[in-house]
This record gives structure tokens, sequence and C-alpha cells, in this order.
């Protein structure tokens, strides 16, 4: 019986070796790869010529072995446990042995594979055979596990014991004063405009996504709170934050305790996050369109040719739209298609989740939503809202339900002040096995910008390597939660942080967790992980890439300017010379370039997934996905939340999952006095964050970009945003260079 040892250990021997990437450690040996069993694997038995192998999870009860597969199988004394258990077994690759020296190209491929079907699941038997492959490319790399395998994360009301419940008592005695929170307190919580995927310090104004989620954590057990007033106002974040906010009210639930939305204004994303409390009330007065959902694009290919203006975009992937908004007048018939996937994936969530929670058929809801909904009176009569009442009388019913009569307001705590409890006060922490968390955020980009502003929304590629680094050189920390909210950007700075991640998950388990988008730059980040998991509605995938320049020379005619350029070699002119368009030589080398970056870029994504590159240009191609259909074509492991991410993690470092771990933010904000002159700056002038990002990608755009368009999802009553349309066209504009 062979045992398999880790996988972090089998990859450094197997695939760094002694010399670097790309080298065995002997001359001899067969060359094996293990990624996604990371841990307590056995080898069963092997095949002839090591060209099969299957393999026995120590931690798992059932596996079945078909009886079609006998033939295959030596004898071995886990022989007859086929007969008293049903097994399964796991897809793995293997490359029968050599000679080959360190350092030289190998041959190595998998056969096409042979699926058995015996009742309980599909096998893939996969024989060895030649074919070209770089040197780092000669193993194969994971099985795939089906979503099933992973633990669920799903959230548990835990009884506390007498002494917790003690210990709890006496550390809210000692609390600092902004800790304290009066007994019979109803939480209070404001949801409207941008939620950020990052920590805030108390200075910030805007909302928070991990405190919105701990807050109701942290409420659902605390004694002191009674239940949640939830107002829910437009909101300007993707639908994988409103997924993760939506499965903590629905946790929150399991405590008993009440909650209770209000929605002045109602939206489909609104509706969406209300009606999971159960009692939802509206004013009557309230502001109700219920039309559907769109998405947009925006042109300015029509705009710039006017003032002499010329784009010249190389996009590699048929779907890859990112410049679209520079270079065309409208939509492409590949973004269109694309766009369309998108949105039905999105519409039909929204239909089955509200059917389910209101106990209607999905026809029924489409029905009532396409008869348009403006009225509130119509919402109280079909029953999807519990009352009209303005926020003084819910207000009002909230203290009558509380026995609060005697008291002339009812007991409050606000979102800011409840965000200040510690977990530590209520018990939820705990002091075993520590769990970084590493949360990612905004564009990416190599070095920060001159013109990046204090607490601007951005990945720092060196300071995230840096970070990376210390986690990695680490002994304190078991595992590793990547926290992804990016577009992408900078490719190289992509590729160097794609590489120190996998160096972090050579030493530790690494679950990517992605939020609203981890797509181009993003997805980069998240496929070097040992684990990717996403919300249902995640956008990723868009491996692609584009660049481009400039031709300003009809511009500079009408207004007279002229630029003169003298150089040595060929192609030194191919970036500075805006005055002009490519040579066809210049052109040529300007394509090839980019194709270099996609290439790079595609085949990493087929080594890190285990893929063919046939396999993974048919997902490629730029193409953006949701992450139910990218886990279906294997770009993502699994689908959940942060929770399940944390489950994950704990699988993978042998953490038994009853256990509770310590999570350590990586990123913790500690407020500068910049942060806080840029906090009251943005306040009092209205600076939106739009023109933030927009001074960031200016200062970066000029190089290959790993990075997907911005994608606008909403309901139709949101269409005139009150941000300035000139500041969202600019927005889309520079976020796709």
């Amino acid at each position: 019986m062979l045992i398999v040892p880790q996988r972090h250990r089998l990859q450094r021997e197997l695939i760094q070796g002694e010399g670097g990437a790309g080298r065995t450690r002997a001359p001899t040996m067969s060359k094996i790869r293990l990624l996604k069993p990371s841990h307590g694997f056995n080898t069963l038995s092997l095949g002839a010529r090591l060209s099969t192998i299957f393999l026995q999870s120590t931690s798992l009860s059932t596996l079945q072995i078909p009886s079609a597969l006998s033939p295959l199988l030596l004898a071995s004394p886990c022989t007859h446990a086929h007969k008293a258990h049903q097994r399964r077994l796991f897809l793995v690759r293997a490359i029968e042995s050599s000679t080959t020296k360190p350092g030289e190209k190998e041959e190595a491929a998998a056969a096409p594979r042979k699926e058995v079907d015996d009742g309980a699941a599909a096998v893939s038997i996969l024989a060895s055979s030649s074919s070209s492959a770089s040197g780092n490319e000669m193993v194969t790399g994971e099985g795939k596990y089906p979503d099933g395998d992973y633990p669920t994360g799903e959230f548990e009301m835990e009884e506390k014991g007498w002494w917790m419940k003690f210990l709890v008592k006496l550390r809210m005695l000692i609390a600092f004063p902004w800790e304290r929170v009066k007994k019979g307190s109803v939480l209070s919580m404001k949801l409207r405009g941008r939620i950020t995927d990052q920590l805030t310090n108390r200075f910030s104004s805007g909302l928070s996504l991990p405190q919105i989620c701990e807050n109701f954590e942290k409420a659902a057990y605390d004694p002191r709170i009674s239940g949640i007033y939830l107002q829910i106002e437009p909101l300007s974040c993707g639908w994988g934050k409103i997924d993760e906010i939506r499965r903590h009210i629905l946790n929150f639930k399991k405590s008993g305790k009440f909650i209770v939305s209000f929605i002045p204004i109602c939206g489909e994303r609104e509706y969406y996050l209300a009606c999971a409390c159960g009692e939802v009330y509206a004013p009557p007065s309230a502001y109700v369109a219920l039309y559907g959902l769109s998405v947009q694009a925006s042109f300015l290919g029509g705009v710039l040719e006017k003032v002499g203006v010329e784009p010249q975009i190389q996009r590699i992937g048929k779907y890859k739209s990112a410049g679209d908004q520079l270079a065309l007048r409208g939509i492409s018939e590949a973004n269109r298609e694309m766009l369309t996937s998108l949105l039905d994936d999105i519409y039909e969530n929204w239909l089955e989740t509200i059917s389910s929670t209101r106990g209607n058929t999905k026809e029924e809801v489409e029905e009532f939503l396409n008869s348009g909904v403006y009225q509130v009176e119509r919402l109280k009569e079909k029953g999807w809202i519990t009352n009209t009442l303005y926020d003084d009388e819910v207000m009002s019913m909230l203290k009558d339900r509380l026995e609060q009569k005697k008291r002339k307001n009812l007991l409050i705590v606000d979102y800011g002040k409840y965000s200040r409890v510690r977990k530590w006060t209520l018990g939820l922490e705990s002091g075993g096995d520590q769990v970084a968390i590493i949360r990612t955020s905004g564009s990416i980009s190599r070095t920060r910008g001159p013109l990046s502003l204090p607490g601007s929304s951005s990945i720092v590629g060196e300071q995230l390597i840096e970070k990376i680094r210390s986690v990695r050189e680490s002994e304190r920390y078991k595992a590793v939660i990547l926290r992804i909210d990016s577009p992408g950007g900078d490719a190289l700075a992509s590729d160097l942080l794609w590489r120190e991640i996998r160096l972090l998950a050579s030493s530790k388990p690494v679950v990517a967790s992605m939020s609203d988008v981890a797509a181009s730059g993003g997805y980069y980040m998240a496929m070097a992980a040992t684990t990717v998991i996403a919300e249902k509605l995640t956008l990723t995938g868009s491996i692609g890439v584009v660049t481009g320049k400039f031709n300003l020379g009809k511009l500079y005619e009408r207004i007279g300017f002229n630029k003169e350029v003298i150089s040595k070699g060929k192609y030194a002119e191919l970036f500075v010379a805006e005055q002009r368009p490519f040579r066809p030589d210049e052109a040529e080398l300007f394509e090839k370039s980019a194709k270099n970056a996609y290439k790079q870029f595609r085949d990493k994504a087929a080594f890190s997934r285990s893929m063919t590159v046939d396999e993974m240009e048919v997902v490629a191609q730029g193409r953006v996905w949701t992450g139910k259909a990218a886990s279906s074509r294997g770009l993502v492991d699994a689908i959940g939340g942060f929770s399940r991410a944390v489950a994950i993690a704990k699988q993978k470092a042998n953490i038994p999952q009853h256990r509770k771990v310590r999570l350590v933010e990586m990123s913790r904000p500690s407020p500068s006095l910049p942060d806080i002159v840029s906090g009251i700056g943005s306040s009092l002038l209205g600076l939106e964050s739009a023109v933030k990002g927009i001074l960031q990608d200016v200062a970066s755009s000029g190089a290959v970009q790993a990075r997907m368009e911005g994608i606008l999802f909403e309901g139709l009553e949101n269409a005139p945003s009150a941000a300035n349309p000139v500041f969202l066209l600019l927005k889309d504009y520079f976020s796709s260079f």
C-alpha cells in the first residue's frame, strides 16, 4: 500500500523540486500530482505502468468501485472492502515513469476519459498517453469534486452552557462604554448605497459587508438584542453581496428573534432582501418599481470619432468586450450573447428565490412582475408586504411588542455603535487554530499610482505580495481565505499575485472566496488557490486581455497641434507616436504581444484548473460567467459564501468542523489623518467614488490589462441614477481600458 503525502508536500517535491518550478527531485520518478484531495488520502491500488490511480479518502466512509473496473485493479489489502462498503473514486491523472533529467521538457497527457456509471456516480478513468507539455505542466493536477463533497458551512445556533453564559454576562459588565447595550434593545441597520467588501474604520461613512454580516451573527447570540429593524433603501452593489446578506438574514432567524424590514423604495434588489425577513413594511407613499431587470452598456465610439480620436484596441478573446465602449458605436453580437446569458441567470434566480420564499410558482411571480407593479397597495393586496406603515408606526409597533410602553422611545442601537461590540464579549471568538483572512477589492495595479487617493478601493500588487509572504512565512495560520472582489486590472500585477498565491497554497490551504465579481485579473488570482468558491451570481471568468492606444492624429490636426518623434529602433515609436496610427508591422507586433499575454493567462488557467488548453479555450475567450455557470464548467469548485469558505478551509487544514477557529483579518484598517480628512471631504463636497476610480484607472492605463468591463445590472427604476451620468460614462470608459 503506497501512502500519498499531503498535497503541499507532494507538490513541492514533484513539481518545484530543488531547482525550482518544473523540475523533478530525482532523475527517475513517477510524476504524479494531487491538488484537490489535500489531506488524508491513501493510494488504494495501482494500475499497470501507473496509468491509473485510485484514491481512498480516509475521512469519507463511502466509496463505490464499480464492478466494471475490476480488471484494472491489482490485488491489495483493500480488495475485500469493495464488497463490504460502497466507496467513491476520486479523479486523478497519473503519468507513467520516465528517465527524463531535471529541466528537460517532457511529454505527458491524459487519454480520453471513459465514463463508468454504476448507479451512484460516474467515474473517469484516464490512461496516460503522450503529448508535448512545458516543464511545469508535465503533471496533470486535481480531481474535480462535485459540490456536495465540501462542507456547507451552514449556520447552526449553538446552545451556550451555564459557564459561558456567566462569562458573557461578566464580560458585558466590564465592557468599554461604547460596547454597552441596554437589554431589550433593537438593532437598527440601514442598508443603502455602496457596500464595500473591506473592513472600514469608524471614520468611514460607508457600509462594510464583513461588519454587516458580523452584526447579524452577534445579534443572534446577544441576550441584550431582542430583534432587528432592517431599513432597506436603493443599493448599489452586486448580487453576490446581496446573497451574502440574505443568507445572514436567514441565519439570524434561526435564533427565534424577530427581524422586520422597512422598504420606502421597493425595487428588485430591495425586495429580494426584504422578503427574507418575513415581516415587510412600506410607507403608503413608497416608491414601488418592480418592472424587471436590465443590463446597460455605454459606447463612446461615435463621440471619439467626432473629435478626431481613433482608439486602436486589441481584445483577445471572442467575448472580451473591455474596450468596446471606446471602439464601437453599439453592442457586438458576442457581447450581446454573453450579457443575455448573464441576465437570464440573474432573472431566473430572482424568480426562483421570490417564488420559493412566498410559496408561489415562478409563473405566478413572473405574471405579477409583468403586470407593471408601481402601487404599494397592490403589494399589500397580493401579500407581498405585511402592511403599509410609516417608520414611526413600525417603531411604535415594536415598542408594544417588546412591552416598552412606559418608555418615550424604542430602545435602539444603531449599526455604527453595534459594530464596535467585539465578538469576544459574546463568547464568539476562539483562541484555537488561526485562519488568516486576506481581503482584496478594486482594480489591480502593480504599484500605487501618483493619483491614488487615501482610502480608495484598489489592489496594489507590491503591498498585497508583502502581506501574502508574511502569511506564508508564519506558522500561526493553519489556512488562508482569500476574499476577492475585483474586475481585474494590470495583467503583469495579476500574474505576480498568481505566483505568490500559488507559493502560499504550497505551504497551507488557500480558499478563494468570490464576492460580487472576481473576473479577469480577479479570476487570475483566484485560480491559484487550493479551492475556489463563488456566490451563485458572482461575475467571474473573463479569461482574456485587452490593450490599446489612441491615435490622436485627426484631433491634433484640427486644433493645430504638432508632435515630432526622433527614434532609434524599428518599433521604438510603438506607444509614443500617438499622432499617427500603427504601421502594418507595428500593428502585427502589437497583436502578437496581446495574443502572447492571453496565451499565458489561458494556459495558466488550464494548468491551475487541471484542464487541457482546448478545454479551457472553450470557457475562456474573455467570457464572463455567473458563479453557478462557472461551477458547472470547472472554473469554480463550489457555490457558497464566506461561511462556507471557512468550513472548507477547516476541512483542508484537518480541523474538525465542530471546532472553532480564530479568524485573523490581515487588512484591518486603522484610521489615519488622511483617511479622516478624505472621509470628511467626501461627505462635504460630494466627491463620488466614480471620480476616484477614474483618477486611479487613468494613471494605470497603457499596459496590457486583464480587466472585465463595467457591467451594470439593475432594475429599470434605477436607470435615472442619482449619480452624474457623465461620471458613470467616464467610469465605464476608463474601467474598460
